[in-house]
């Protein structure tokens, strides 16, 4: 494991020129447990150092000196201040970034950045001791049905709609806690901060990125190694980007191969980096 600080000052101090085009390349398995404050050993974060093999990074902001968990609001502030810091980071997320079209539909948004005003308006789930359980209790008049699928999942084989809460594979909860951060991160970091595809296809040379990934992708071309399942999932996106990045070929994967209508829509809903 390192500590962020160790992340920081090794980034800086990284040589430039090595052919990629992204200074740190970053993977989060993400947890949509608890409250936003709350230190989860499934929230986990990974990241390569100075070209070095992607390793766990340790969050500043726990109590524990044991386990030095994070928790949702700290990972959002550290990756605010590092796109701050003006070094460009490419960060793969394992939460949906927004919903259905039948929800855009439904409620009358037109736009993705509406959609997330719209979503903390109702589901302000980034507030102090506030969790996606006690939300769900008496649900506030935003939601969509388990048969909803987007259609960067229909794409694929095993996602399952974000309106799902409970069971094996469910992304409901780390969805609707993760979507109010995404906002926050916006917020105060979006005019160094490129949110993938909602603000473009192609990436950006001057920002760092910001995108949805789904670790079933990639993960087994990576040992495992006795890392946990959160740690190994939030392994794999990390160094499958630093992989893609070296080989030059994070640029096919940001342009799927969907039509222009297609496309549309996915402006909306959103997209799965590397499903294509």
């Amino acid at each position: 494991a390192v500590a962020v600080a160790e992340v920081e000052r090794e980034v800086r101090e990284a040589a430039t020129g090595d052919g990629m085009d992204f200074d740190i390349h970053i993977g989060i398995d993400y947890s949509g447990a608890k409250t936003p404050e709350s230190c989860l050993r499934a929230l986990q974060v990974y990241a390569d150092i100075s070209g070095s093999e992607c390793r766990k990074v340790i969050s500043p902001a726990s109590p524990s000196e044991r386990f030095k968990n994070w928790s949702r609001q700290a990972i959002a502030w550290w990756l605010i201040d590092l796109a701050r810091s003006g070094r460009r980071f490419i960060a793969g997320i394992d939460h949906c970034f927004s919903f259905p079209l039948s929800y855009f539909e439904r409620y009358q948004l037109q736009s993705w950045d509406a959609f997330l005003d719209d979503f903390v308006a109702h589901w302000p789930t980034h507030d102090p001791h506030t969790s996606v359980d006690f939300l769900l209790r008496d649900p506030p008049d935003r939601m969509g049905g388990a048969g909803e699928l987007r259609l960067t999942e229909r794409w694929t084989q095993g996602a399952r709609s974000v309106f799902i809460f409970q069971g094996a594979g469910a992304v409901g909860k780390s969805s609707f806690a993760g979507l109010s951060w995404l906002y926050v991160i916006k917020e105060n970091a979006g005019g160094v901060v490129h949110f993938w595809p909602f603000d473009g296809w192609e990436l950006p040379l001057d920002k760092s990125v910001i995108m949805e990934a789904y670790p079933a992708v990639c993960k087994r071309r990576y040992p495992k190694n006795g890392r946990t399942s959160d740690e190994y999932d939030a392994y794999a996106l990390a160094t499958w980007l630093r992989d893609m990045d070296e080989r030059g070929a994070l640029v096919r994967y940001s342009q799927p191969p969907i039509t222009e209508a297609e496309k549309v829509v996915a402006e909306l809903e959103g997209w799965i980096f590397g499903v294509s």
